[in-house]
Formats: structure tokens, C-alpha cells, sequence
């Protein structure tokens, strides 16, 4: 999923960020209200996770703007106000769900991960597939020949990232950016390591390989002989 994180305090929201990167979701993070704004309505996220108190603009009007302009993306806040006049204000404001401050990650990661569910993106194809391999990126299952594989988080984001371009060559720059947030080059074979775990699980046990080496250039996924 597509994450967008709305906070200002710098701590909190690289460890969310590391958090969710780390079980294969793409995480971007605004530390404005009204920079955050501009992303959210120029962006397509998955869920949004919004701190109430931002300089700029604060997260009730935030996500106000938001509803007022026909952006449904699902809301999660994220605050230390956490009264019951407060949580009140922020559905009614147009959130989808609260979680207070001081939070539990794993408390974090299911909450946004149903929200996720809830309302994938408009206009985005919910199922992947090529030949006889389908991944279903609601309920986060891949099957090849009807056979359920067994994926971790960052497996998954691998493959769906190679399965969004089916046909096309992905590089490896735009592998270490989409799948593990990198923007350098970190001089580790972690590309390569996890396209070998994908092919051991995805093509050796058939008979129709479906990931592709372009020397110097990347790797693609389809079903060419």
C-alpha cells in the first residue's frame, strides 16, 4: 500500500515510516499541514495517517479540505488527544479511525492495514496476473496453479512492484526505490538476493519461468517462453 504520513514530529514519524516500510508498504512523509494537504490531493494513497495538532494547518481542517473537495481516502489519526470529545470531532471532521499517543506499532500496522482494505485505490486493478500466477493485494495471497505461496512482506511488495509492470523491464534503481525506499544506491546485493527467494518460491517448483533477467538493465515478469 501507498502510505502518506502527516507529522511534525521527526522521530515519531521516521519510526512509522521504518515500521511500515519494513512490511512492504511505501510510506511518504509530510511534516506541514498544508504541505501535507497538497500531497494528499495531488497523490494516490491508500490511507492516510494524520497527526490533529500540524503547523500550517491542523489536521481537522486537514482532512476537513479533504472531504470538501471529494477525496475518500481513509483517514487514521494520530494524536495525544485523545478524549472522547476529541475523537468525536475528528470522525465528524471526516476521519476513519483514531489512535492515541503514546501508540503500539502493531496496534498502528492493523488498524491502517484495514483501512487499506476498506477502500483500495480508485481505479486500481486489485488483482495481478500473468499465466497462472494471480496475486490478490486485498487479502494479500499469491497463487500460482491454484498452489497458495507463502510470501514475506518484502517479497510481496517485490513482486507486485515486477507485476504492475508486467511485460516491462523494472530496474534495479527502481526496485531499490519502490520496494525498500532507498533513493541511493546502498551497495548490497538485497535486490538480487530477494529476486533469487522470489524464483526459488514463484518458478522453481514449475515449469514456466515468469521472472526475467535483462542483464545490466533489471528484471521483468510475463509469461514468454
Amino acid at each position: 500500500m501507498r502510505v502518506l504520513v502527516i507529522e511534525d514530529d521527526a522521530e515519531t514519524a521516521s519510526y512509522i515510516k521504518n515500521g511500515l516500510a519494513e512490511e512492504g508498504h511505501c510510506v511518504d512523509v509530510v511534516g506541514d499541514g498544508r504541505d501535507g494537504l497538497v500531497q494528499a490531493t495531488t497523490e494516490d494513497y491508500d490511507v492516510l495517517i494524520v497527526d490533529r495538532m500540524l503547523p500550517g494547518l491542523d489536521g481537522l481542517a486537514l482532512v476537513r479540505t479533504l472531504r470538501g473537495a471529494g477525496k475518500p481516502t481513509p483517514v487514521l489519526y494520530l494524536t495525544s488527544l485523545g478524549g472522547v470529545n476529541d475523537r468525536v470531532q475528528g470522525l465528524e471532521a471526516g476521519g476513519d479511525d483514531y489512535v492515541s499517543k503514546p501508540f503500539s506499532f502493531a496496534e498502528l500496522l492493523a488498524r491502517v492495514n484495514a483501512l487499506g482494505r476498506r477502500s483500495p485505490m480508485k481505479g486500481e486493478d486489485t488483482i495481478l496476473r500473468v499465466a497462472d500466477l494471480e496475486m490478490d493485494l486485498i487479502r494479500r495471497v499469491v497463487r500460482r496453479g491454484g498452489d497458495v505461496i507463502d510470501l514475506q512482506p518484502r517479497e510481496f511488495r517485490l513482486l507486485e512492484v515486477l507485476l504492475r509492470n508486467r511485460g516491462k523491464v523494472v530496474t534495479r534503481t527502481m526496485l531499490l526505490e519502490k520496494v525498500w525506499d532507498f533513493h541511493f544506491d546502498p551497495k548490497t546485493s538485497v535486490v538480487e538476493t530477494h529476486i533469487s527467494r522470489l524464483r526459488a518460491k514463484i518458478d522453481k517448483p514449475f515449469q514456466t519461468e515468469l521472472i526475467h533477467t535483462a542483464r545490466g538493465a533489471g528484471y521483468s515478469v510475463d509469461d514468454r517462453i
